[in-house]
């Protein structure tokens, strides 16, 4: 397959900052018990892709049984993105060989993001980090994920044939299947019973 275009989830692809995500969800939810929150974290960690207001609403309305509001929601996804701001962009946490790769080949490819990540979060740190230049897009929550992708093939007219995206979570996998492009598995070995192709190395790009 010639590949022409790539579209990178963030989370675990181009920054090892799920760690960091696990102890800002505590954070804001530290005032229920330790019980529900470790059952919450194993839901958030087993979707990766999926953004922090389904994430919040899933906790409340089908952990919790409760109603939220909207605006709720939002107060506790800014409390969540201001953690993130501060703690995540130090480019200690970008993975190497990703951005050996970038490096190497961006020119050849047209590169895209799209992210469970809150969408201006997701900026900002991208140009804190000093990686934005690499992409000619970049996406984010709370719009869906298979909705990113299906408006950044739209937009630019892709060949889906020719694009792929990389990531390393099933909704990473959903996102691509649904949109009809190839996933490439990374950094989840989980992955490789559903990936096209995962990726040990970037030597298989």
């Amino acid at each position: 397959m010639m590949i022409e275009n790539i579209i990178f989830d963030f989370d675990g692809v181009i920054l090892d900052s799920m760690p960091i995500r696990d102890k800002g969800f505590r954070a804001i939810l530290k005032d229920h018990s330790d019980a529900i929150v470790d059952e919450f974290m194993v839901y958030h960690r087993a979707n990766g892709g999926l953004s922090r207001f389904h994430k919040l609403r899933y906790f409340y309305e089908e952990m919790l049984k409760e109603s939220v509001s909207d605006e709720e929601i939002y107060h506790l996804a800014d409390e969540f993105s201001q953690m993130m701001r501060e703690t995540l962009a130090d480019p200690s946490y970008l993975i190497e060989e990703t951005m050996l790769f970038l490096d190497a080949k961006a020119d050849l490819y047209n590169l895209h993001i799209a992210s469970g990540s809150e969408e201006s979060e997701l900026k900002y740190l991208c140009s804190r980090l000093g990686v934005r230049h690499y992409f000619l897009s970049i996406h984010g929550s709370p719009t869906h994920k298979n909705e990113l992708v299906k408006s950044i093939l739209e937009e630019n007219g892709y060949d889906k044939s020719k694009t792929i995206l990389i990531g390393d979570s099933m909704n990473d996998f959903y996102a691509a299947q649904t949109n009809g492009i190839a996933f490439y598995g990374y950094n989840n070995p989980e992955l490789r019973k559903h990936a096209k192709v995962y990726l040990d190395h970037y030597g298989l790009l």
